[in-house]
Protein backbone atom coordinates (compact mmCIF):
# COMPACT_ATOMS: atom_id res chain seq x y z
CA UNK A 1 0.00 0.00 0.00
CA UNK A 2 1.73 2.84 -1.08
CA UNK A 3 1.43 5.80 1.47
CA UNK A 4 2.33 9.44 0.02
CA UNK A 5 4.91 11.50 1.63
CA UNK A 6 4.62 11.29 5.76
CA UNK A 7 2.35 10.50 7.71
CA UNK A 8 1.14 11.87 11.21
CA UNK A 9 2.66 12.14 14.17
CA UNK A 10 0.70 10.06 16.25
CA UNK A 11 2.73 11.18 19.50
CA UNK A 12 1.96 14.77 19.05
CA UNK A 13 -1.75 14.59 17.13
CA UNK A 14 -4.86 14.19 18.99
CA UNK A 15 -7.08 11.62 19.12
CA UNK A 16 -9.93 13.04 16.47
CA UNK A 17 -6.61 14.18 14.42
CA UNK A 18 -5.43 10.42 14.36
CA UNK A 19 -9.30 9.30 13.55
CA UNK A 20 -9.75 12.04 10.75
CA UNK A 21 -6.10 11.46 9.25
CA UNK A 22 -6.72 9.92 5.19
CA UNK A 23 -3.34 8.22 5.70
CA UNK A 24 -4.13 6.42 9.28
CA UNK A 25 -7.41 5.59 7.88
CA UNK A 26 -6.10 3.92 4.67
CA UNK A 27 -3.50 2.11 6.81
CA UNK A 28 -6.54 0.36 9.26
CA UNK A 29 -8.46 -0.25 5.87
CA UNK A 30 -6.02 -2.05 4.59
CA UNK A 31 -5.05 -4.37 7.48
CA UNK A 32 -8.75 -4.43 8.48
CA UNK A 33 -8.67 -3.04 11.70
CA UNK A 34 -11.58 -1.43 13.47
CA UNK A 35 -11.63 0.94 15.83
CA UNK A 36 -13.59 0.28 19.07
CA UNK A 37 -13.68 -2.62 21.58
CA UNK A 38 -15.76 -3.91 24.56
CA UNK A 39 -13.02 -1.54 26.71
CA UNK A 40 -12.31 1.32 25.21
CA UNK A 41 -14.29 3.02 21.70
CA UNK A 42 -10.99 4.16 20.79
CA UNK A 43 -8.84 1.30 20.95
CA UNK A 44 -7.90 -0.55 17.69
CA UNK A 45 -9.62 -4.16 17.23
CA UNK A 46 -7.36 -6.29 15.64
CA UNK A 47 -10.07 -9.33 15.66
CA UNK A 48 -10.16 -8.95 12.15
CA UNK A 49 -6.25 -8.59 11.09
CA UNK A 50 -5.60 -9.60 7.47
CA UNK A 51 -1.80 -10.03 7.96
CA UNK A 52 0.78 -11.02 10.27
CA UNK A 53 3.49 -9.96 8.39
CA UNK A 54 3.64 -6.27 7.51
CA UNK A 55 6.60 -4.56 5.91
CA UNK A 56 7.66 -1.12 6.16
CA UNK A 57 9.54 -0.27 3.24
CA UNK A 58 10.83 3.39 2.84
CA UNK A 59 13.86 5.15 1.44
CA UNK A 60 17.23 4.29 2.71
CA UNK A 61 18.32 7.76 3.36
CA UNK A 62 17.22 9.98 6.53
CA UNK A 63 13.82 10.86 4.88
CA UNK A 64 12.59 7.21 4.77
CA UNK A 65 14.31 6.83 8.34
CA UNK A 66 12.05 9.43 9.40
CA UNK A 67 8.92 7.97 7.85
CA UNK A 68 9.46 4.56 8.96
CA UNK A 69 10.06 6.32 12.37
CA UNK A 70 6.58 7.58 12.42
CA UNK A 71 4.99 4.65 11.16
CA UNK A 72 6.27 2.21 13.96
CA UNK A 73 5.10 5.49 16.55
CA UNK A 74 2.13 4.76 15.04
CA UNK A 75 1.99 1.29 15.17
CA UNK A 76 3.31 1.14 18.77
CA UNK A 77 0.73 4.08 20.07
CA UNK A 78 -2.29 2.58 17.94
CA UNK A 79 -1.87 -0.98 17.09
CA UNK A 80 0.33 -2.38 19.70
CA UNK A 81 -0.65 -6.54 19.88
CA UNK A 82 0.92 -6.28 15.66
CA UNK A 83 4.19 -5.48 17.39
CA UNK A 84 4.04 -7.33 20.17
CA UNK A 85 2.65 -10.36 18.18
CA UNK A 86 5.67 -10.14 15.78
CA UNK A 87 4.02 -9.24 13.08
CA UNK A 88 5.94 -5.91 11.74
CA UNK A 89 8.89 -5.74 9.99
CA UNK A 90 11.38 -2.99 8.39
CA UNK A 91 12.65 -3.80 5.01
CA UNK A 92 16.20 -2.45 3.91
CA UNK A 93 16.71 -1.75 0.47
CA UNK A 94 20.16 -0.81 -0.11
CA UNK A 95 21.64 2.44 -0.69
CA UNK A 96 24.26 1.92 -3.19
CA UNK A 97 25.21 -0.44 -6.15
CA UNK A 98 29.03 -1.01 -6.81
CA UNK A 99 30.11 -1.67 -10.08
CA UNK A 100 33.46 -3.08 -12.01
CA UNK A 101 33.35 -4.04 -15.10
CA UNK A 102 31.12 -7.44 -14.97
CA UNK A 103 30.66 -7.51 -11.85
CA UNK A 104 28.14 -5.25 -9.70
CA UNK A 105 27.31 -6.09 -5.96
CA UNK A 106 24.82 -3.99 -3.95
CA UNK A 107 25.80 -2.18 -0.80
CA UNK A 108 23.64 -1.27 2.42
CA UNK A 109 26.63 1.21 3.91
CA UNK A 110 29.79 2.85 2.86
CA UNK A 111 31.80 0.09 4.79
CA UNK A 112 30.81 -2.62 2.04
CA UNK A 113 30.97 0.29 -0.65
CA UNK A 114 34.76 0.49 0.55
CA UNK A 115 34.88 -3.72 0.65
CA UNK A 116 34.25 -3.53 -2.62
CA UNK A 117 36.35 -1.30 -3.96
CA UNK A 118 38.98 -3.14 -1.93
CA UNK A 119 38.47 -6.72 -3.43
CA UNK A 120 37.57 -5.83 -6.87
CA UNK A 121 39.43 -2.52 -7.50
CA UNK A 122 42.52 -2.78 -5.56
CA UNK A 123 41.20 0.07 -3.37
CA UNK A 124 41.52 2.44 -6.23
CA UNK A 125 38.06 4.28 -6.13
CA UNK A 126 38.34 5.75 -9.85
CA UNK A 127 37.91 2.29 -10.83
CA UNK A 128 34.62 1.41 -9.65
CA UNK A 129 31.15 3.13 -10.15
CA UNK A 130 28.87 3.64 -7.08
CA UNK A 131 25.41 4.59 -7.87
CA UNK A 132 23.56 5.84 -5.03
CA UNK A 133 19.89 5.49 -4.57
CA UNK A 134 18.35 8.48 -3.51
CA UNK A 135 15.00 6.59 -2.95
CA UNK A 136 13.06 3.12 -4.27
CA UNK A 137 11.56 4.81 -7.32
CA UNK A 138 15.41 5.50 -8.34
CA UNK A 139 15.43 1.25 -9.19
CA UNK A 140 13.77 -0.34 -11.34
CA UNK A 141 11.41 -3.12 -10.90
CA UNK A 142 13.77 -5.97 -11.58
CA UNK A 143 16.54 -4.23 -8.99
CA UNK A 144 13.69 -3.34 -6.29
CA UNK A 145 12.04 -7.07 -6.79
CA UNK A 146 15.88 -8.37 -6.18
CA UNK A 147 16.91 -6.13 -3.08
CA UNK A 148 13.98 -5.43 -1.24
CA UNK A 149 11.03 -7.38 -1.83
CA UNK A 150 12.04 -11.17 -2.96
CA UNK A 151 12.00 -12.82 0.06
CA UNK A 152 15.25 -14.94 -1.01
CA UNK A 153 17.32 -12.12 -1.18
CA UNK A 154 15.14 -9.69 0.98
CA UNK A 155 16.69 -8.56 4.22
CA UNK A 156 13.95 -7.97 6.83
CA UNK A 157 14.25 -6.40 10.53
CA UNK A 158 11.52 -7.74 12.77
CA UNK A 159 10.61 -5.05 14.93
CA UNK A 160 9.89 -5.88 18.66
CA UNK A 161 10.28 -4.40 22.23
CA UNK A 162 12.45 -6.06 24.83
CA UNK A 163 11.72 -3.25 27.43
CA UNK A 164 8.24 -1.71 27.06
CA UNK A 165 8.94 1.08 29.33
CA UNK A 166 11.89 2.12 27.77
CA UNK A 167 10.08 1.80 24.49
CA UNK A 168 7.83 4.09 25.77
CA UNK A 169 9.74 7.25 27.25
CA UNK A 170 12.37 6.96 23.90
CA UNK A 171 8.68 7.25 21.47
CA UNK A 172 7.48 10.26 23.68
CA UNK A 173 11.02 12.14 24.39
CA UNK A 174 11.81 11.80 20.43
CA UNK A 175 8.44 11.97 18.80
CA UNK A 176 6.55 14.23 21.38
CA UNK A 177 5.81 18.08 21.73
CA UNK A 178 8.27 18.52 24.77
CA UNK A 179 12.37 19.92 22.62
CA UNK A 180 14.51 19.95 25.62
CA UNK A 181 14.83 16.34 26.24
CA UNK A 182 15.10 15.49 22.76
CA UNK A 183 17.67 18.07 22.13
CA UNK A 184 19.69 16.64 24.77
CA UNK A 185 19.34 12.84 23.56
CA UNK A 186 20.62 14.22 20.26
CA UNK A 187 23.65 16.09 21.84
CA UNK A 188 24.50 13.29 23.87
CA UNK A 189 24.16 10.69 21.06
CA UNK A 190 25.67 12.86 18.01
CA UNK A 191 29.05 11.44 18.14
CA UNK A 192 27.19 7.77 17.28
CA UNK A 193 25.81 8.64 14.31
CA UNK A 194 26.48 8.97 10.92
CA UNK A 195 26.01 11.00 7.84
CA UNK A 196 24.21 10.04 5.07
CA UNK A 197 25.85 11.65 2.24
Amino acid sequence: MPLRGKILNVEKAMDHKVFESESVVNIFRALGVTIGTEDDPKEANLSKLRYHRIIIMTDADVDGAHIATLLMTFFYRRMRPIIDNGYLYIATPPLYRAIKGNIQEYCWDDMQVRQFIDKYAGGEEKNVRVQRFKGLGEMNPEQLRETTMDPEHRLLKRVNISDAAEADRIFSMLMGEEVAPRRKFIEENATYATLDT
